[in-house]
């Protein structure tokens, strides 16, 4: 839905423990996306060798929040229309939406992004998953099995959008169909890791065939 700086937020953000250019993007691939802040915080210094790791995480993930929350104040955040487009179409079907997220900073953004008409992005939803105090990350199913509960919606007949190979092996642990959307061109992984159907942009789904329980692209 958003593409948010996270990224540079966690690279300014550890300015103050070593040099930036050492928190390269493989290291936030591997380390830190898609876990909760304090989680990536820790995994982060830990793999750059910082002195009392333990005790600087609580510091870097708050600088972390601080920087991102800066960022997207100052306009660096991008919506994209074509899941806007895609979030309209499925509740024009009756059907409730979940927002799933390891980020604490997820209900917060989604206030801040405003809807044509009235209200905002995070309106869109029926039940809110982010940033929960879970046992366990993706690729286990248990926050979308939350979602499930949340929608009171059986796993077998939800299904999930995810960009990355642990989220779209947590949708197909969770019992769930999974879209897999790969924006940067990246479709054989997230084939590889179970997805029913990848595209590079939401507008590429059959809506109609969806209606019908099935994945597909319009012709």
């Amino acid at each position: 839905m958003l593409d948010v700086p996270h990224e540079r937020a966690w690279r300014e953000a550890i300015a103050n423990f070593v040099k930036p250019a050492l928190f390269t993007s493989a290291l936030y691939a591997t380390e830190v996306a898609g876990k909760p802040r304090m989680t990536g915080a820790l995994a982060a210094l830990h793999t750059l060798g910082v002195n009392d790791a333990r005790q600087k995480a609580q510091e870097f993930a708050d600088k972390k929040h601080a920087a991102v929350m800066a960022l997207m104040q100052q306009g660096h955040v991008k919506l994209y229309l074509d899941a806007t487009r895609f979030i309209q179409a499925v509740s024009t079907l009756g059907w409730p939406l979940a927002v799933v997220s390891a980020s604490r900073d997820a209900a917060e953004m989604l206030r801040l992004v405003p809807m044509e008409g009235a209200g905002t992005l995070a309106d869109r939803f029926a039940a809110s998953v982010c940033g929960r105090d879970l046992k366990n990350l993706r690729p286990h199913p248990e926050m979308f099995l939350l979602a499930a509960v949340d929608l009171d919606t059986p796993p077998e007949q939800c299904f999930v959008v995810e960009d990355s190979v642990r989220g779209i092996q947590a949708g197909r642990a969770a019992g769930m169909a999974v879209l897999g959307l790969a924006r940067d061109g990246d479709s054989v992984s997230l084939y590889a890791a179970g997805a029913d159907l990848v595209v590079r942009n939401l507008d590429e789904v059959d809506i109609k065939a969806l209606q019908g329980g099935k994945l597909r692209k319009r012709k």
